[in-house]
């Protein structure tokens, strides 16, 4: 649905840390840096990059806002949680598991990466 999301980041270093780490547990390549100077991760066609933002001001995260990540199974998603956790990021809402929705059982985890922004594993649950 989506070619690509871009996020802020104030340090791409400790960015680089957190998103090799979450995005190795689902078993992507190491993110490179762009002639433009953005972090940059892909998979499957689609981009997701990490930059000091164009304005030179700040990078802050969305308020209310929220990337979900689609992986393949439970499993992925509670390594791609510790995997976050243990580089930098923070866990928030409830801890991983599964939760009932308008789309039937998911298994979820939510962090916020080491700027703020709010992430999202998702996996069916058969």
């Amino acid at each position: 649905m989506f070619s690509h999301i871009v996020v802020g980041s104030n340090d791409l270093d400790r960015s680089r840390k957190f998103y090799d780490a979450t995005f190795g547990a689902l078993g992507a390549t190491a993110g490179t840096i762009d002639a433009k100077g953005r972090l940059v991760y892909s998979k499957d066609g689609a981009r997701f990059l990490i930059t000091r933002p164009i304005d030179g001001r700040e990078a802050t995260h969305a308020n209310g806002g929220t990337i979900g990540l689609k992986m393949d199974s439970p499993e992925m998603v509670k390594a791609w949680h510790d995997a976050g956790v243990a580089n930098g990021g923070r866990s928030i809402e409830n801890p991983p598991g599964i939760r009932e929705s308008a789309a039937g059982k998911l298994f979820l985890a939510y962090l916020r990466d080491p700027d703020g922004n709010k992430l999202c594993g998702r996996s069916a649950v058969s």
